[in-house]
């Protein structure tokens, strides 16, 4: 079975919003990159990425990951996840990958898009 992976582009406010599904991998890693580094070569410094429909994650997927974040904080940028506490058999795949390596608390993560664009809205803790 082959499964698509999609990033859609979306804006709202200051925040470009990237939503994310299909399995996050070696081949498809590159494909999530591109759109932020393109964001940020126009100047947008604010960045949703929305991976509550990405149902697999493997070590190149969290190194994407680690890698936007790293490029968020050079052009002091923001940088916020949405990785929902429930979802596909016991919440979101990509939370229990972060977690499970340690470094699910380098990123602010949100439960849904609307609670990341609220500033007063506060990361779920990690």
């Amino acid at each position: 079975m082959v499964v698509a992976f999609n990033v859609t582009h979306g804006e709202q406010g200051d925040w470009v919003v990237l939503r994310v599904s299909g399995e996050l991998d070696l081949v498809t890693s590159p494909l999530l990159r591109q759109p932020v580094h393109d964001a940020v070569a126009e100047g947008r410094h604010s960045i949703v990425l929305d991976l509550s429909e990405v149902f697999f994650c493997d070590s190149s997927g969290v190194g994407v990951l680690i890698a936007v974040r790293r490029l968020m904080r050079s052009c002091q940028g923001r940088l916020r996840l949405i990785l929902p506490a429930q979802g596909a058999v016991d919440g979101s795949h990509v939370n229990r990958v972060l977690g499970a390596l340690g470094v699910r608390r380098l990123f602010d993560v949100y439960a849904d898009v609307d609670d990341a664009l609220t500033e007063e809205a506060e990361p779920l803790p990690a």
